[in-house]
């Protein structure tokens, strides 16, 4: 009898634990529960937010645009900007070589426009004078964001004129169908895929000509190329990011 009260106390106490453990649990889903209901909250304000920011954006796109517009006007008096600008920037100088150098000679303007969902993506041209070495005076590579990381990228099919089609550093060999690639700037633009369509896309040289070249050109202008700030370490970090 004394061993069976004994069991009986040990399943009581067993019981009594179970009763706080479940309590316990039932106070931690509420919890969770609760938390999760102000995470919803502040993610409905972050996305209230991100709208009101890309309204802005919007906004003083449509205003910058006509400065922008202003700008280039006085860029085509300044024989070489574009090459210069380019030539003189950490990163981007390492694009152009000698032939691409030459036809950079003829650039008129350079734009980058976003789409009018800004988020939506961007263009970026480049308009030509008349050239001898393609028919094009106006070359475009553009980005479209549809979503889930996916872009979709369409770049101009550049129609070089006979004899000039080494320039962009594409060529097709004898015995090979899919043409190579050197390096170099309109090997960048006129890729063998002209229009496609790619998940978690980065193109970090189209990132730098909209986010740093294109908004202060002017900085980079007037800026020495064989300033010690451009040299070793920061312009090899230039260059590994692109490849």
């Amino acid at each position: 009898m004394v061993a069976d009260k004994g069991k009986k106390m040990k399943v009581a106490e067993k019981g009594e634990e179970d009763d706080d453990n479940y309590q316990i649990d039932e106070a931690l889903v509420l919890s969770i529960e609760k938390l999760q209901e102000i995470q919803d909250d502040l993610e409905k304000i972050n996305e209230e937010a991100s709208d009101k920011v890309l309204e802005v954006e919007q906004k003083y796109n449509e205003i910058r645009k006509p400065v922008y517009d202003k700008r280039n006007e006085i860029i085509k008096t300044i024989p070489d900007f574009w090459l210069t600008a380019f030539l003189s920037h950490p990163v981007l100088h390492t694009l152009l070589n000698e032939e691409d150098q030459k036809i950079f000679k003829y650039i008129i303007s350079l734009e980058v426009e976003d789409f009018k969902d800004v988020k939506s993506g961007y263009t970026i041209t480049f308009n030509f004078q008349p050239n001898p070495y393609f028919e094009d005076t106006k070359l475009t590579k553009t980005f479209t964001f549809l979503g889930e990381g996916t872009t979709e990228i369409t770049a101009t099919l550049i129609k070089w004129k006979q004899g000039m089609e080494m320039p962009n550093g594409v060529n097709e060999k004898k015995g090979n169908k899919r043409p190579f690639i050197d390096e170099g700037f309109f090997g960048w633009f006129s890729s063998p895929v002209r229009k496609e369509t790619v998940e978690n896309y980065q193109d970090e040289i189209a990132d730098v000509i909209k986010e740093d070249l294109w908004p202060n050109p002017l900085s980079y202008f007037n800026t020495d190329p064989d300033d010690e700030e451009f040299e070793g370490d920061e312009a090899d970090e230039g260059v590994n990011a692109l490849h």
